[in-house]
């Protein structure tokens, strides 16, 4: 029996002509943190905002013996309990749904299969499933070829079937390529949804508007008015329970083929012919082909890894990576890495790309910094001016989102003095805050159809390409001097030496 307040909200949904589509999301991992912290949470955002069909359900499968109580208890605990006593939550817990299952046995999904039809007779969601992999990687491919066996991976009759994988895809580009390959012998691309939250961020997707509907900055985004390019990801936090993981896998592995490859190629891309799917990510491939790849000898002058030893940060002490959980006391795995850049095209030649991430930083803060050439300094040789600040673009992607500004500027009085004038904006002060996870614009446009913001085939293995022979060399010639920065600084010194050969420095992030 539906309540009246919820049939009045489900009325409400229905008028919405931007909610998406009926369809049941099938969540996989559902005991998993990724799944209670995030993608629950996302999804209630979503029905608040009026984004889902009233013909919608969640399935969460686990092999976690969990009665269906128990999991609705887990995974609404990060709601807030104010959100508790809401109609949106009634409507929506109501539509959560669970099951007990081994990923890779056969029986377990006949049983999905058969829980499904009663959802979908239930809840009219028109056999329209999006299947979402919050597993560990190894899993990926069993669970698409069990989908496939048991008849879930096929649409017809008006249907879709969408399967949205986390990272990381693959390892090498070995690995990546045998994924693809593996997952495309049962799914199309088209079905396919390569997850990458950071997408998810409105700076990175402000990114796009920002440079081709502004017509005062695409004419000067090129090598003839732009030094070089940074981009900065850092973390304060150190690998926290993933300490398995991440001591086989690594920052490189871990970051740069998917966060760090998005970024660049969303900074650099060309002017798409449209704003559809394919056309976005046609240029994120072309601009991804076009990084030189490094040989060994570039690698070794280009690249620099680091590991954290003890430190502080904001005034507490934190460990070694050394002597985090999970962590060999002897590893060798990278927590940091920095890479020089370049891309081979009309647009960018001569414009180097430095990219920095790490874990255990000095403040946890993700930006794009767009440096200037400087102008002429012929017209201020006779003043007292000796010497021109660049301009400069920053694009604040997390923990603020915002952008900021740079320009020079008299300062008042009789002679003539320059500084340095910064114009700058956050979306927080600008438009108000809500508190999405980030999730929010990439469930929904999973539901809608929409993979703009989601990589193709070709750009997860455009990225591995370029990690690769960093990787070879890594493997062959082991780091000697780990740990080589403190806990609470900006990585090893061998980083600023990188621009510094260059005449260049990294951007001073404010505390």
């Amino acid at each position: 029996m539906v309540s009246p307040a919820t049939a009045n909200l489900e009325e409400e949904l229905e008028q919405v002509s931007r909610a998406a589509g009926p369809c049941v999301m099938v969540l996989f991992g559902a005991a998993g943190d990724l799944t209670k912290r995030k993608l629950i949470p996302a999804l209630f955002n979503l029905v608040k905002a009026n984004l889902l069909s009233r013909d919608f359900a969640v399935l969460g499968v686990s092999k976690d013996a969990l009665t269906l109580e128990q999991w609705k208890a887990q995974v609404t605990s990060f709601l807030s309990s104010e959100d508790h006593s809401s109609e949106a939550w009634k409507w929506f817990v109501e539509r959560l749904y669970y099951q007990q299952g081994e990923f890779e046995e056969a029986a377990s999904f006949n049983k999905l299969h058969e829980e499904l039809k009663g959802i979908d007779e239930k809840h009219k969601t028109g056999g329209n499933y999006l299947f979402y992999l919050a597993t560990a990687p190894k899993f990926f491919g069993t669970i698409i070829e069990q989908l496939g066996a048991c008849g879930l991976a096929g649409e017809d009759n008006g249907h879709w079937r969408r399967v949205v994988i986390e990272k990381p895809f693959g390892s090498d580009l070995e690995s990546a390529k045998a994924l693809n390959k593996r997952i495309r012998s049962v799914l199309h691309e088209k079905q396919i949804y390569r997850i990458d939250h950071y997408l998810g961020k409105e700076t990175v997707q402000n990114i796009l508007v920002f440079r081709f509907s502004n017509g005062i900055f695409e004419p000067i985004w090129n090598r003839r008015y732009i030094d070089h390019v940074e981009i900065t990801n850092a973390e304060t936090v150190g690998v926290e329970q993933r300490g398995g993981y991440f001591d086989s896998a690594g920052t490189l592995r871990d970051m740069v083929p998917n966060h760090m490859m998005q970024l660049i190629s969303l900074t650099a891309m060309e002017p798409p012919v449209s704003f559809g799917a394919d056309a976005v990510r046609d240029e994120q491939a072309k601009v991804l082909s076009a990084i030189q790849r490094l040989s060994s000898e570039d690698v070794l002058h280009n690249s620099v890894r680091g590991q954290y030893g003890a430190g502080t940060i904001e005034n507490e002490k934190v460990p070694a990576y050394r002597t985090e959980p999970g962590v060999s006391p002897e590893s060798r795995t990278e927590s940091f890495v920095a890479l020089k850049l370049n891309i081979d095209n009309w647009r960018w030649a001569g414009v180097p790309f430095y990219i920095r991430t790490g874990k255990r930083l000095a403040k946890r803060h993700t930006e794009i910094t767009i440096q200037f050439k400087r102008a002429p300094f012929i017209l201020f040789r006779k003043t007292p001016v000796d010497k021109l600040m660049a301009n400069q673009l920053v694009i604040q992607i997390q923990p603020e989102e915002g952008m900021q500004l740079s320009f020079g500027a008299k300062i008042p009085g009789p002679l003539l003095k320059l500084g340095n004038v910064e114009m700058s904006f956050e979306y927080a002060k600008y438009f108000g805050t809500d508190p999405y996870t980030g999730y929010e614009v990439l469930l929904y446009d999973c539901m809608i159809g929409d993979a703009t913001l989601f990589q193709r085939s070709d750009m997860v293995e455009a990225g591995w390409s370029i990690v690769d022979p960093v990787l070879d060399v890594w493997t062959a010639l082991p780091p000697r001097s780990f740990p080589n920065y403190a806990a609470g600084s900006w990585g090893p010194k061998e980083s600023d030496e990188l621009m510094a050969r260059d005449g260049r420095h990294w951007r001073k992030i404010p505390l």
